[in-house]
C-alpha cells in the first residue's frame, strides 16, 4: 500500500475523472485547500480513492493547465496562488509597518540557547521510560519537580520539597488554580498591588473573588493596610514590584509573614524575575519566612522563552490537595515531554548559564537606557532597582503619559504608561511615568527603539525644545 498524505474529497457517482476534478476545484474555491497546500502523490490518492493512477495524473495535469495547481519538479503537486500559478511567480508580500517594542515584562527571544534546549529535548526523549510517555502526574513529572526543588533552594532560598511543587502552563494558570481553591475554602476578597497586570486581576475575579487594591510606595506595597481590608489572601511581587521596580522593604517582609500566620491568610508570591538582580544584592524569596502561609510561583519564561510555557508553584501542604483538585477539574496539564526537557535543562545547568547570559545583556541595556536618558531627556529619570526586565522612566510634570504613547504609536514604537497598570477606579499616587521594558527588542533594534523613545517624549512636550539638549563630544 503506497504511503502519502491524507486528503478528504467527496466524489459523486459517475465518471471518476470528472468527479475528482470537480471535487478538487470546489475544495480550492471554498478555501478547504489553501494556496501552497501539498496534494498527495497521484499513486497514493488513486489507491485511497480506488481509481486509476492515470486518472489522477490526468486530473492534476488539467487543473495545473487551468492555473488551479502547480507542479514542482521533484517536489510534487501544490495548490497554486490563483492568477500567479501560470508564471510560477509569488504574490508580492504586503509591506507592514515595522514595529519595535519597549514593553514591560517582555523577555528577549533572540538570545535563547536553542542548541542547548535542543540537546535537552533530545536527551529527555531518549531517556524517557514508557511510563514517562503516558499520562503525567497532575502535579508534574517527578524529574522536573525534583530539579526545581534543588534549583529554587539554591538560587532563591525557597523551602521546597519535590512533593510540594505543582507545575503549570504559566503563572496565570497557577494563579487561577490557587484562587479557585481559595474560593472553595470560603475566601471572598484578595488584595493586589495597586500597580500590576490587569490580566492577573481578571484571573482573580474570574475565580469569583473580589479584587482589593493596596497602594504602592517607595518601599513596595503598603502591606500594613491588609489588617483592615478583610482579605483572605494577597498577591505580591516582593522582590521587584511590577512595574514600579522597588523591592518590598525588609520590615514589611517580616510584618507580612507575621500577619499571614496570625490571620491564616495566604500570600501569593509572584517571583517573576527574581534571578535578574544586577547590583549583586540578592533579595531572597519571601516564602522562606513563612513556608506554610506563602504560595511561591515562578516561571521559566523570563530565563528561557515564553514558548516553553512552564511555571511552578511551591505550595503549603494544606493548600496542595485543593489546587490539585482544581487541576483535575480543569482537565489541562502541561506537556510531560516539555517538563522532562526542562528538568534536563536545569540539571545540566543550561538554565543557570541562560540566566547569566541574559543578566549580562539586560544589565548593559538598562545602563544604556540610563545613559540616553541623562544625555537626551532632561527632566526624566530612570528609577527602581537595578534588576529585572524593566524600569520606570518618570516624566516631567508637563508631559502627559497619553501624549507620549500617541507619539510613540505614530512612530511604530510600542510603549506602556504606568497608568495602564493601575487598578481601574483606583488611581495611584505616583507621578506620570513610562514602564520601559529593555529586554524586548532584538539587539539590532535596541538603539533605534531608544531613539524613537526620545523623539516621542520630546514631541509630546508642550515645550518640546526645552527637552532637547545638545550632545557633548
Amino acid at each position: 500500500m503506497p504511503l502519502g498524505l491524507d486528503l478528504h474529497l467527496d466524489l459523486t457517482r459517475g465518471r471518476p475523472g470528472r468527479s475528482l476534478e470537480e471535487a478538487l476545484r470546489a475544495a480550492i474555491t471554498d478555501g478547504r485547500l489553501a494556496p501552497d497546500t501539498r496534494l498527495p502523490a497521484a499513486r497514493s490518492l488513486a489507491a485511497d480513492l480506488g481509481i486509476s493512477r492515470n486518472t489522477v495524473a490526468d486530473v492534476y495535469a488539467q487543473l495545473a493547465a487551468e492555473g488551479w495547481l502547480t507542479a514542482r519538479v521533484g517536489a510534487g503537486t501544490w495548490v497554486a496562488h490563483r492568477g500567479t500559478a501560470a508564471s510560477g511567480a509569488r504574490p508580492a508580500p504586503v509591506r507592514k509597518r515595522p514595529w519595535v517594542g519597549l514593553r514591560a515584562g517582555i523577555p528577549s527571544t533572540t538570545v535563547f540557547g536553542r542548541r542547548e534546549w535542543t540537546t535537552a529535548v533530545r536527551q529527555a526523549v531518549l531517556d524517557a521510560s514508557a511510563a514517562d510517555l503516558g499520562y503525567p502526574d497532575p502535579a508534574g513529572t517527578p524529574q522536573l519537580r525534583a530539579a526545581l526543588a534543588a534549583y529554587l533552594a539554591r538560587t532563591r532560598g525557597v523551602v521546597a520539597r519535590q512533593d510540594s511543587i505543582v507545575v503549570g502552563h504559566g503563572y496565570a494558570e497557577l494563579l487561577g488554580l490557587v484562587c479557585r481553591a481559595l474560593r472553595n475554602r470560603g475566601a471572598e476578597r484578595v488584595a493586589v498591588e495597586q500597580y500590576g497586570h490587569d490580566s492577573h486581576r481578571r484571573v482573580i475575579a474570574a475565580a469569583g473573588l473580589t479584587v482589593v487594591p493596596v497602594p504602592v510606595d517607595e518601599d513596595g506595597a503598603e502591606v500594613r493596610l491588609l489588617e483592615r481590608l478583610g482579605v483572605s489572601a494577597v498577591v505580591l511581587t516582593p522582590a521587584h514590584q511590577f512595574p514600579v521596580g522597588v523591592p518590598l522593604a525588609p520590615d514589611r517582609h517580616r510584618w507580612l509573614a507575621s500577619w499571614a500566620g496570625r490571620t491564616g491568610a495566604l500570600v501569593i508570591e509572584d517571583d517573576y524575575d527574581g534571578e535578574f538582580r544586577y547590583d549583586r544584592r540578592t533579595i531572597g524569596a519571601l516564602q522562606s519566612l513563612a513556608p506554610d502561609r506563602v504560595a511561591y510561583v515562578g516561571t521559566a519564561s523570563k530565563a528561557t522563552v515564553p514558548a516553553i510555557g512552564l511555571a511552578w508553584g511551591v505550595l503549603p501542604g494544606w493548600l496542595l490537595p485543593d489546587v490539585l483538585e482544581q487541576r483535575d477539574l480543569s482537565g489541562a496539564r502541561p506537556s510531560a515531554l516539555n517538563e522532562l526537557a526542562l528538568a534536563r535543562y536545569l540539571t545540566d545547568h543550561h538554565y543557570d548559564r541562560s540566566v547569566r547570559r541574559l543578566r549580562a545583556t539586560y544589565r548593559m541595556r538598562r545602563a544604556r537606557l540610563a545613559q540616553v536618558t541623562a544625555e537626551e531627556l532632561p527632566g526624566c529619570e530612570v528609577t527602581g532597582l537595578s534588576a529585572g526586565l524593566q524600569c520606570l522612566l518618570t516624566l516631567p510634570p508637563h508631559v502627559p503619559e497619553d501624549a507620549v504613547l500617541r507619539e510613540a504609536l505614530d512612530r511604530g514604537l510600542r510603549l506602556e504608561g504606568l497608568g495602564s497598570f493601575s487598578c481601574e477606579g483606583a488611581p495611584g499616587d505616583l507621578p506620570p511615568a513610562l514602564a520601559i521594558g529593555y529586554a524586548e527588542p532584538a539587539p539590532a533594534q535596541y538603539d533605534r527603539a531608544l531613539q524613537l523613545l526620545v523623539e516621542s517624549i520630546r514631541s509630546a512636550s508642550p515645550a518640546g525644545a526645552a527637552l532637547a539638549r545638545p550632545r557633548t563630544r
